[in-house]
C-alpha cells in the first residue's frame, strides 16, 4: 500500500455521537488528496469503538485504534503518529467542532510556504463563556512567556509535518504547546483563520482546572526546554552558502527504522476484537 500524503489523528473519547458526521465531512472535504484517519479511541464507555470497528470494515482509509485505559489527548495523539503513514499529519478535535473544510486550505498553506507547523486560529469562538475565558487567559500568558507567535494554539486544528513531529518531546497535555515546541526545534509555524462550530453532542473533557492550571504547570518545563534549545543553528560551508537545521523530511530507511521502533498500539482484530 502507498504512503498517503495526510495522515488525519483524532483522539475521541466518548465521541459516539459526533465521529459519524466528522468522518463524513473529511471524506468530503479531502476528496482525491491520498489521505487516511487514524482514530484513536480513549477508552470510551460509550458506542465509540464499536461504531468505528465497523465503519472501518467499510472504509480503507480509516485506522481505529483503542486505549484499555485513558491516556489522554496528547498521548492519543503522540501515538497516531507514530502510526501514521502520511508524509503530513493533520489534527481534529472528536467533537466535531474543528471543521474538515478547512484542512485543504492549511495543508496547502504549508506545502506552499515550506513552514513546520500551520496552526488554525479560530476567531469566533463557539463555545461557554467560561472556556472562552480560560482560553484567552492561557493564550495570553502562553504567549508572553514562550513566545510561541500563535494567537490560538489551543486550537485542535493543525498540520504539521511527520517527521518534525516525531522529533518533538513528548510529555502529557504537549499538544497545548505544539508551536513552542517546534519553534525551539528550529522549526516555523504560521496562523490561518478556521472556522469554529458548537460541539453536537456529548460534553467536554476540559474545565478550568485541567485546562488553565494543569497548563500554567506544564509551561514552567517548556520554558525550560525551550532555554535549553539552541536551534535553529546554521551551517556555513566552503561555498559561503547558510543552512538552517531545521527538522528535514525522513529518508525511506529511517521512516523504516520509525515504523520498527514505534510504541505498540491495540488495533481491530478481524473479528472487530481489541489485540495487543
Amino acid at each position: 500500500m502507498s504512503s498517503p500524503l495526510l495522515s488525519v489523528l483524532i483522539p475521541a473519547k466518548d465521541e459516539a455521537g459526533n465521529l459519524p458526521g466528522l468522518l463524513d465531512e473529511i471524506a468530503a472535504a479531502l476528496g482525491e488528496v491520498p489521505h487516511e484517519v487514524i482514530v484513536v479511541d480513549d477508552a470510551s464507555s460509550d458506542e465509540t469503538w464499536t461504531l468505528l470497528t465497523r465503519r472501518a470494515e467499510r472504509d480503507a482509509r480509516l485506522r481505529p485504534l483503542r486505549h484499555a485505559k485513558s491516556a489522554g489527548q496528547s498521548t492519543s495523539v503522540w501515538q497516531a503518529a507514530w502510526a501514521a503513514r502520511g508524509e503530513w499529519l493533520a489534527t481534529l478535535d472528536g467533537d466535531g467542532q474543528n471543521d474538515p473544510a478547512d484542512l485543504p486550505a492549511a495543508l496547502a498553506k504549508a506545502r506552499e510556504t515550506g513552514v513546520t507547523l500551520v496552526a488554525g486560529h479560530r476567531t469566533n469562538r463557539r463555545d461557554d463563556w467560561l472556556k472562552r475565558v480560560s482560553s484567552k487567559i492561557a493564550n495570553r500568558v502562553r504567549g508572553a512567556l514562550l513566545d510561541d507567535a500563535t494567537p490560538d494554539t489551543g486550537c485542535g486544528l493543525k498540520v504539521i509535518r511527520r517527521s518534525a513531529f516525531l522529533a518533538l518531546p513528548y510529555f502529557d497535555h504537549m499538544h497545548r504547546f505544539l508551536p513552542a515546541l517546534v519553534r525551539a526545534q528550529g522549526g516555523s509555524c504560521v496562523s490561518v483563520p478556521v472556522n469554529h462550530r458548537p460541539r453536537g453532542a456529548g460534553r467536554s473533557h476540559y474545565g478550568l482546572n485541567n485546562r488553565l492550571w494543569v497548563g500554567l504547570v506544564d509551561m514552567v518545563g517548556v520554558m525550560w526546554l525551550r532555554r535549553r534549545s539552541r536551534l535553529p543553528a546554521t551551517f556555513i560551508f566552503e561555498s559561503g552558502r547558510e543552512s538552517e537545521s531545521e527538522p528535514r523530511p525522513e529518508t525511506a530507511s529511517e521512516a523504516e527504522s520509525n515504523k520498527r521502533n514505534a510504541p505498540e498500539l491495540e488495533r481491530p482484530a478481524a473479528s472487530g476484537q481489541v489485540t495487543p
